[in-house]
């Protein structure tokens, strides 16, 4: 707001200098969040290779067992379920306009590669996002705001080797476990709907469905699970571990939000990355 004569003259809330701030703003975050992100992968992979390798500063298996179970166990019914639902309906939406071409027996194969190389990994890890990376961000953030990470560091413990690393393993092998269950829940939704709504005959099913899949299929599934469980657990304890102690119960709950968004993001970016360098590379080739 200026006074020019008599009269006041509002500027434009929404002017360039505006837009400037707002994108340099939104830049400058963005360089942050890779940066961070960069830095903590490189010391996951480091600490991770020192444990496998060094006696003195390796991780505890009881510690990454329980974070397995509390990731990966737990979550199992509810990627089930979803898994379930997704090839049932996918069957009955591709159903109309198969049969129209006297190929309705063809949603098995469609419903295998479907599932195996995109749906299965993709739904699982979106799933794992809102059970296991909100639950991770939660947990380290508040371990933050409790001055617990400040106490491992005084007791010269580093917190990327006793916490990020044990949740970041647990995270990854679990993921490719739920991926290989995810897809073979979907393809049994789609044989559900196959056999008792389309008639196709159990057999027939199951001969469809073996001639559709292939190793690359499965493989390029398998990756994609185990990359998009790294993407969860990083940004889960990056989210986590970038709390401040005076931000409280908030700075937790605004954590676990990001956390949630990001990794979704995350995840949809790094598939559409990786089908594009699996189709160069002609990986959907039989």
């Amino acid at each position: 707001m200026a006074v020019v004569g008599n009269q006041i003259v509002r500027r434009r809330a929404g002017g360039p200098i505006h837009w400037i701030r707002l994108l340099g703003s939104a830049v400058i975050k963005g360089i942050t969040f890779v940066g961070g992100m960069s830095i903590l992968l490189g010391q996951t992979f480091k600490w991770t290779w020192r444990g496998l390798f060094r006696r003195k500063v390796r991780f505890s298996h009881h510690h990454l067992i329980q974070q397995m179970i509390r990731v990966g166990v737990r979550s199992i019914p509810i990627v089930l379920l979803v898994q379930f639902a997704i090839g049932f309906i996918l069957a009955l939406q591709m159903a109309p306009e198969l049969d129209r071409w006297g190929q309705a027996e063809q949603v098995a194969s469609i419903n295998a590669i479907a599932g195996f190389r995109e749906l299965g990994p993709l739904m699982a890890a979106i799933v794992l996002s809102g059970f296991a990376g909100a639950s991770i961000a939660a947990e380290l953030g508040t371990m933050v705001t409790t001055e617990e990470i400040e106490a491992l560091q005084v007791q010269a413990i580093n917190p990327v080797r006793f916490l990020v690393v044990p949740r970041v393993l647990a995270t990854v092998i679990m993921m490719l476990c739920l991926t290989v269950l995810a897809d073979l829940t979907l393809v049994f939704g789609g044989f559900i709907t196959g056999v008792l709504q389309l008639g196709i005959s159990p057999a027939r099913y199951y001969h469809l469905t073996l001639e559709a899949l292939t190793n690359k299929g499965f493989l390029t599934g398998l990756i994609k699970g185990g990359l998009f469980g790294l993407l969860i657990s990083l940004i889960a304890c990056y989210q986590g571990l970038s709390v401040k102690p005076a931000d409280g119960s908030e700075g937790v709950g605004r954590a676990t939000t990001v956390t949630v968004v990001r990794s979704i993001v995350a995840i949809v970016i790094m598939d559409a990355i990786l089908t594009a360098l699996f189709y160069v590379y002609n990986f959907f080739e039989r």
